[in-house]
């Protein structure tokens, strides 16, 4: 599911000049000679739309760039329970209670097994960044006197 080539062209219908980043240098490109491309990513979550979830928008600035871009990301394995814990993430952030997993489930979009193996996902990275980096929270704490 790779989709190579320049963006539609009617990206700035109001004559308005559009810019954007090279993702491997940090280049400016003007819109018209962008390349992108989309490229399956378990980590990519979009913001309003749950249907295009999975898949990232690499831009830019030379065909060389774009080439290296998508072998990245073609080397990355998509993990299923990177993008499920994505979802329960986004679906809890605009919470303030708990929310049971059924629910959580429901609102995501995903079945309660996807949901439990995406909070199980998330939580082992959590404590893999913990064991790494410690208890950075508890470090402000210790900079206090008595």
């Amino acid at each position: 599911m790779e989709d190579f080539g320049h963006p539609a062209d009617d990206w700035a219908a109001d004559d308005t000049e559009a810019f954007d980043l090279c993702d491997q240098c940090g280049q400016v490109v003007a819109g018209p000679e962008l390349l992108s491309a989309l490229v399956p990513d378990s980590s990519a979550l979009h913001p309003s739309d749950p249907g295009l979830d999975g898949r990232r928008v690499l831009t830019a600035c030379t065909v060389e760039h774009l080439a290296e871009l998508v072998e990245h990301y073609r080397d990355r394995p998509f993990v299923p329970e990177e993008q499920w814990a994505g979802k329960v993430c986004r679906t809890l952030a605009g919470q303030d209670e708990p929310v049971p997993l059924s629910l959580v489930a429901q609102l995501s979009g995903l079945s309660l097994q996807q949901a439990a193996r995406g909070v199980e996902w998330h939580n082992a990275r959590a404590r893999e960044w913990q064991a790494r980096y410690g208890d950075l929270a508890g470090a402000d704490r210790d900079d206090e006197e008595p």
